[in-house]
């Protein structure tokens, strides 16, 4: 699949050739859908607990005697019938961890790409640098590339100056090509990719 490249101020410089291992492939929905599972259940905390009438401070006195109340037998006022009790079956702590096959990861990632790249959404942009950080230049940037919504902006590496001045845009969001999951994709509607960050996303995938 070939795009054009454009360069900041919006006009065309040449065309690229988009890495067929990548932007080739079927998108997988399944695969993108346990991609996007594990990554937010990866993002709970799981540390909602209640305490069981074993953990309820008090009780230890037998409340009322065995005989002749006419009432239920009671041994203990924190049995969960009674106001102040435990709680059965509350949640405990634990992990909502899902685990997946690195060959899935790997497979949900080239799908979204290529999904993004299908739509059209997907645009490469010439490498440039801002002498300072300042978001109304991004701001102009992405006007003269006719980029609005949400953006994913795929960097080759860190640029401090280029992730401050986007950092306050609403719905911009800036990234090293290869540190990006599926659910950082998908969950952008458009993709910037500069032009050298396209090697760095295919190294990204290894030689498998």
């Amino acid at each position: 699949m070939t795009v054009d490249v454009r360069t900041k101020d919006g006009a065309t410089a040449g065309t690229i050739e988009l890495p067929e291992s990548i932007f080739g492939v079927e998108p997988n929905e399944h695969a993108m859908y346990q991609a996007v599972r594990a990554y937010l259940a990866h993002r709970r905390q799981g540390t909602a607990k209640t305490k069981t009438r074993t953990e309820v401070r008090g009780g230890g006195k037998k409340p009322f005697k065995q005989k002749g109340t006419g009432g239920a037998r009671r041994g203990s006022s924190r049995s969960p019938l009674n106001p102040g009790g435990g709680t059965i079956h509350g949640p405990v702590p634990h992990l909502y961890s899902v685990d997946l096959p690195i060959k899935v990861k790997r497979l949900a990632r080239k799908s979204a790409l290529a999904l993004r790249a299908k739509e059209s959404n997907l645009v490469v942009v010439e490498d440039f640098t801002l002498p300072v950080a300042k978001t109304k230049d991004m701001a102009t940037i992405l006007k003269a590339l006719n980029i609005d919504g949400k953006v994913l902006v795929l960097l080759p590496s860190v640029d401090q100056t280029i992730v401050k001045s986007a950092r306050n845009i609403p719905g911009v969001t800036t990234f090293p090509a290869d540190k990006i999951s599926a659910y950082d994709v998908l969950s952008h509607g458009k993709l910037l990719i500069f032009k050298s960050a396209m090697q760095t996303l295919e190294q990204s995938f290894g030689t498998n």
